[in-house]
């Protein structure tokens, strides 16, 4: 095949990626015309031939048969349903700086054909969600997937806000040295998990508040025998430090989805009368976890451990007061 005609296969190919789709078909002369924008000429022969070998190689293309066939691309890599799932976890997302979004939906869109992408734009609409600024985070993934793919510690500074709300180095810019292993995903926002030198003990950090990530040459320290990355992550209450204990929760019936959802199918409940029943959890004691069950008002309370159920109520009173 010479290069002209794989240089013409290719252009017919890319027009039917990008203007053909179920609603919206082509026919031999509208292909033509185009490639002719392009500077190619071609007969209606050729072009046949052409989309018949596009078939060979794998790509689904439809064909519609009448006085003049028309064609379309059928399976695509994603379903127009798919890309937009994508398109809105992009906009919603509070990890991704706006510049970024729209880098990323515009590759997203060249999934599917021009025409559901304008469909796409039209239909798309995303509540005012805070974006970040800072596009470091990106880099940061990166070297932090890196560093645990190739089993090397990392180093980096951690910011933190002071009361009048300026963003400055924790610890007076204490460089810190952690040995990743895993990243989570938790309620909007990126931690790294790992083993950190200066607090002896296995930590978490937010990743949006990392910066001067780098990896060096020292090897990780593994991980302690045992150790659950999932199951860290769930005890780990909305990642707050804190220190671990089971708790018992007193809930109203209808909290049940909430409980299930936040601990799982397998979280242990047990019947209090009609109305309501107990749920065992081990949880992260935190003001996070606190604020948590505040937030359901007389709909949940905590039954035990009496020092939890305490230092609750005294919470509680201060912010009623």
């Amino acid at each position: 095949m010479s290069m002209n005609n794989k240089s013409r296969i290719l252009y017919i190919l890319k027009i039917l990626y990008e203007y053909t789709d179920e609603e919206n078909t082509m026919s031999i002369t509208e292909i033509i015309e185009m490639l002719e924008k392009q500077g190619i000429v071609a007969h209606r022969r050729t072009i046949m031939t052409d989309i018949e070998s596009i078939e060979e190689s794998g790509v689904d293309v439809i064909t519609i048969k009448s006085t003049q066939n028309r064609y379309f691309i059928g399976n695509r890599h994603f379903e127009l349903a798919e890309v937009k799932l994508l398109i809105d976890a992009v906009e919603s997302s509070k990890l991704i700086t706006q510049k970024k979004s729209t880098e990323l939906i515009r590759k997203l869109t060249t999934l599917v054909s021009k025409h559901q992408a304008s469909e796409l734009d039209e239909h798309v609409y995303v509540d005012q969600r805070i974006k970040p600024e800072n596009e470091e985070i990106y880099y940061t993934v990166d070297a932090i997937h890196s560093a645990i793919n190739s089993s090397k510690q990392i180093e980096f500074k951690y910011y933190q806000y002071t009361g009048r709300k300026e963003k400055i180095f924790k610890n007076n810019g204490f460089v810190y040295s952690l040995s990743p292993y895993a990243l989570i995903w938790s309620e909007d926002h990126y931690y790294a998990i790992g083993y950190c030198d200066k607090h002896g003990k296995i930590s978490k950090f937010r990743v949006d508040r990392m910066a001067n990530t780098i990896i060096t040459e020292n090897e990780i320290l593994h991980k302690p025998v045992g150790f659950n990355i999932a199951e860290y992550a769930k005890s780990v209450f909305e990642m707050f430090d804190g220190e671990t204990k089971t708790v018992e929760l007193k809930c109203t019936n209808d909290l049940m989805d909430v409980i299930v959802d936040r601990f799982g199918e397998n979280v242990k409940t047990h019947e209090l009368g009609s109305n309501c029943f107990k749920a065992i959890v081990d949880i992260s004691i935190s003001p996070t976890f606190y604020g948590w069950v505040f937030g359901f008002g007389n709909n949940m309370s905590i039954l035990a451990p009496i020092d939890v159920k305490n230092e609750y109520m005294a919470m509680a009173g201060r912010i009623v007061d």
